[in-house]
């Protein structure tokens, strides 16, 4: 999958994604961390990449996405387990 940080500080990072579904699921779990005071993403047209915005206040925008790949992580992990269990 291709990524872009298209700008990046401490507490704003703007993120070009080759997918919108990634774009989306990260927004959700970025949406709720408490540290994170603005998360939206955004799609010039619709065969553009959709750009995510974070921006937070009291850890870096970096460790924000970092901790919420690793959250969709081990929701994905869990609902394997889940899955097999089914079976």
């Amino acid at each position: 999958m291709e990524i872009n940080i298209l700008k990046s500080s401490k507490d704003e990072v703007e993120v070009e994604f080759g997918s919108l579904t990634i774009a989306e699921l990260l927004r959700i779990y970025l949406d709720k961390d408490s540290s994170v005071s603005f998360v939206a993403w955004k799609r010039e047209h619709p065969t553009k990449n959709p750009v995510l915005l974070v921006k937070t206040s009291g850890k870096t925008a970096k460790k924000a996405i970092n901790d919420a790949v690793l959250a969709v992580t081990r929701d994905l992990d869990k609902l394997e387990v889940d899955f097999k269990k089914l079976n």
